[in-house]
């Protein structure tokens, strides 16, 4: 599998997604900067986490604007999958590449820490080697994580389908939930055609038993099972 990550100006989880690509897939990904206008033809394009721009305006809201994503967006049309991880998801629904926005936490605070979190769908590219209802624990780290959208918008995301993951109580003590005040618990979405994903949680900052575990590496396998 061919991937590329993009890194922008303030991204600081481009070389996790990088390793964690490279030891999953066994295919070093081409790292391409925000400024150029062209991609190179790749099987999945991922938007790392970080602080693009320094969060200025709102998160993601000027990277949503770089150059580069133009030509994401002419990959996506394509039929390329896309994973946008924490600052990822908001550049993606900055763009409108997926709905709704992600607002400020609830507690106004920058969290950093480990959540539980419920599979909603396996049966995507992005989740096919988890099990449907399966709860996993993977690391967050944002301070503008709170997924929003209208009710009716809400409404309409469930009823297709497009929630793929949600924030759970961690199974070991029972402490956390909803980290951030996001709608319905809502942690990570998927477009109706099922090839963008955008999720808060790092799945790149678990996916080595060394630094303390592994449920995340499994989206990155899905991948590879989905697009080799």
């Amino acid at each position: 599998m061919n991937s590329v990550v993009v890194v922008f100006p303030g991204s600081n989880c481009d070389r996790d997604v990088a390793v964690t690509l490279a030891n999953v897939t066994g295919v070093k990904p081409q790292m391409v900067w925000h400024g150029e206008t062209d991609l190179p033809r790749a099987d999945l394009i991922v938007l790392p986490g970080g602080f693009s721009y320094g969060d200025y305006l709102r998160s993601g809201a000027m990277a949503a604007h770089s150059p580069i994503l133009r030509a994401v967006k002419k990959e996506a049309e394509r039929g390329v999958h896309v994973l946008g991880i924490c600052n990822g998801f908001q550049i993606l629904t900055e763009t409108g590449l997926l709905p709704g926005a992600l607002m400020r936490n609830a507690s106004l605070h920058y969290i950093c820490r480990e959540v539980g979190l419920k599979v909603e769908r396996a049966d995507t590219a992005f989740t096919n080697a988890y099990s449907a209802g399966e709860q996993i624990t993977i690391p967050i780290a944002h301070k503008d994580g709170a997924y929003f959208a209208a009710e009716d918008e809400i409404d309409r995301i469930e009823g297709e389908g497009q929630v793929v993951l949600r924030y759970r109580a961690l199974e070991s003590n029972g402490e956390g939930g909803n980290p951030n005040g996001s709608r319905r618990d809502i942690a990570g979405i998927i477009d109706k055609p099922g090839r963008i994903m955008g999720l808060m949680p790092h799945p790149e900052r678990a996916a080595d038993a060394a630094t303390g575990g592994i449920d995340g590496r499994r989206v990155f396998e899905s991948l590879t099972r989905a697009l080799h």
